[in-house]
């Protein structure tokens, strides 16, 4: 048995592996030809002319999974606390049903909620403001997309908060603090590296989500100018534009997921570290 789980072991880093020299040698010799400033930096997307900037899509992904980390990480914390310690044992089977199809759901429903729901209420209450805009913009996908990572971040954060101790909750009641003060001040603390986790790997879900975004995210390869407007991300690019590209056009669009790759690598990193400080710190 302990040479079949090295096998296993091995064949899942052996896929990383492949998946990274695919990647690589196919993408880097792009951005060579390119240049690496300007393909990085280029504000322009012009396969025809031989204009491959992208910056405007780096920047929309961003932002499009900033705003989903405002939307869903808060609400899904939230949520989490409240069905491991306020919960009513009716209704949480229920409510733990529901999140749970919530992750069950296919990113293509999600984007036709969104660009039934969520894309006309958009539109209507901006132009009601005085914003112009037909609804298709970074909120709409930002709203969207924190739906969509609530379901990563309500369980892990859940489990996480479950597997604390109950001494340390009782501890902190019997020193005198109210029952949120415990959880918010002792309980979440100490299950700190579950709801990061949770968090990664909803970011790791809104930033390579494709289907959803390019329904309700408008495809416009320009740099943002607004909340209200549209915007393409480097996943929707790669999507749009693969099945018809060929030569240094195909080229670029795996330069764009080498890209995308290195921003998820960055993103597992700069965690893996904070929590090796936060260790180092106790």
């Amino acid at each position: 048995m302990q040479g079949v789980f090295f096998i296993a072991a091995c064949t899942s880093v052996l896929a990383v592996a492949l998946i990274c020299i695919f990647l690589f040698a196919n993408g880097l010799p792009a951005m060579k030809e390119i240049g690496f400033v300007k393909f990085l930096t280029g504000t322009v997307w012009r396969p025809n002319n031989d204009l491959y900037g992208i910056f405007p899509m780096i920047v929309g992904s961003i932002y499009i999974t900033a705003g989903a980390i405002v939307f869903g990480v808060p609400i899904g914390i939230l949520t989490a606390v409240f069905m491991a310690k306020y919960c009513p044992k009716v209704i949480y089977k229920p409510l733990k049903s529901a999140t749970e199809l919530l992750a069950g759901i296919p990113s293509v429903i999600y984007g036709f909620f969104g660009l039934v729901v969520l894309v006309p209420f958009i539109r209507d209450t901006g132009r009601s403001m005085g914003f112009s805009g037909n609804g298709s913009s970074i909120l709409t996908a930002s709203l969207l997309l924190g739906m969509m990572i609530l379901p990563t971040i309500i369980g892990l954060t859940e489990s996480a908060i479950r597997a604390v101790p109950d001494q340390y909750y009782e501890g902190s009641l019997a020193l005198g603090a109210t029952h949120e003060r415990s959880i918010f001040m002792v309980i979440i603390p100490a299950a700190k590296s579950g709801v990061i986790a949770g968090i990664v790997l909803g970011i790791g879900r809104a930033i390579g989500e494709t289907m959803a975004v390019i329904m309700v995210a408008g495809n416009q390869a320009r740099m943002p100018s607004g909340i209200l407007r549209g915007i393409r991300t480097m996943t929707a690019n790669i999507v749009i534009e693969m099945g018809y590209a060929t030569g240094l056009h195909r080229e670029a669009l795996i330069a764009t997921g080498v890209v995308l790759f290195v921003f998820i690598l960055i993103i597992n990193f700069s965690v893996a570290l904070l929590n090796r400080r936060s260790g180092n710190d106790k």
